[in-house]
């Protein structure tokens, strides 16, 4: 069965493999029936985020910033993050995708999150990754020339410490713990991740400091501008995210088992202390987008699920009457129509399939 909401004019489609459908058999009255399951479709457009955070040491209201900006340290710096700067979007998706299921039981077949500039001609752009060693003082051996103009945008997922998760972080929860030095690297408690070259997930927020190129989930694109042009106030940027990619679908498959998909955007945009030329994007707080209803950071995504809702019981795509004679067919049982778990179908079960109807 296909969920659908509005959805941008032309969705993103990537290469992965839709689920293998099963069979489910539910036992009623000592004869079991046997029915096809099959591979839920929902194709959902979020049109402004749960929340939205700019994720920098210095700023004093968490969650009610107007704007959000994206840059880097500097070269050669022992403070900070080399990715000091950073802009956090979440979406909550367990009223439209069942959450739950399991993450193996998801299939991300597109993710495309957009989000806007609120500066006019400050950056140039640049969609394409820079190497680590465009970033190093230029004393460093190693050091290279950016080949091109501008630094690139990207996404990566959001990894948490200091005690906090995906379930209790917030756009209000502290950078770091009380009595944290900010200025140090690898204190904050929310931060953009990404696997490492032996696939573990870790903090990519000092990239350059670790000598490494992360791969983001996406570098963030713009219709109608060449690399190089500057780029206006109000154009929308734009992260496909990569769905054939095996750790972006690790990722996204736990996001929307969870129900909530946080993302980090983060540059390593040049700048000096206090001064230079960096990305800033509109916050849901913003007035403007507040007036307008535009500037919100936006998320289209389309997920196969490889099972059935619980409350389907026969695995024909909706909760309705067919459903509900299995569950008072089972009444005072165990099985399929335990909803709730606790070893018998009863009221409780009732009450499940109900909220679920339809």
């Amino acid at each position: 069965m296909r969920h659908t909401d509005t959805m941008p004019s032309s969705p993103v489609r990537c290469s992965s493999a839709r689920a293998v459908p099963c069979a489910i058999a539910f036992l009623i009255g000592g004869a079991a029936i046997v029915g096809p399951a099959h591979a839920d479709t929902y194709v959902k457009q979020y049109n402004a985020p749960a929340l939205d955070r700019w994720n920098y040491p210095f700023n004093p209201t968490p969650g009610t910033r107007i704007t959000a900006s994206t840059f880097g340290n500097e070269p050669g710096s022992p403070l900070f993050d080399n990715r000091d700067g950073q802009f956090i979007v979440g979406f909550n998706t367990a009223a439209d995708i069942p959450a739950g299921l399991g993450a193996s039981q998801y299939q991300i077949v597109s993710c495309v999150v957009e989000i806007t500039y609120a500066n006019d001609f400050v950056v140039e752009y640049d969609p394409t990754v820079d190497p680590y060693t465009a970033f190093l003082p230029a004393s460093d051996a190693e050091y290279v020339d950016d080949e091109d103009p501008g630094q690139p945008v990207e996404i990566y997922g959001t990894g948490f410490r200091n005690g906090f998760s995906l379930m209790t972080w917030n756009e209000t929860t502290p950078y770091a713990p009380s009595g944290t030095d900010i200025l140090s690297p690898g204190v904050r408690t929310a931060y953009a991740m990404a696997r490492n070259a032996s696939g573990a997930w870790i903090d990519v927020s000092s990239s350059v400091r670790n000598r490494c190129t992360p791969d983001p989930f996406a570098v963030g694109t713009i219709n109608g501008l060449k690399p190089g042009d500057f780029v206006p106030i109000g154009s929308a940027m734009r992260f496909e995210l990569d769905c054939s990619r095996a750790d972006v679908q690790e990722y996204l498959r736990t996001a929307i088992n969870a129900g909530r998909l946080r993302l980090t955007v983060s540059s390593l945009t040049k700048v000096v202390q206090q001064g230079g030329n960096y990305p800033q994007f509109y916050c849901r707080e913003n007035p403007i987008v507040a007036a307008t209803g535009i500037g919100d950071a936006t998320l289209a995504i389309e997920v196969s699920t490889a099972s059935c809702v619980p409350a389907d019981l026969d695995c024909d795509g909706s909760v309705a009457a067919a459903d509900l004679s299995l569950l008072l067919a089972s009444w005072g049982t165990s099985g399929p129509a335990d909803l709730d778990g606790d070893g018998t179908v009863g009221a409780a079960d009732l009450s499940l399939l109900l909220a679920s109807w339809g």
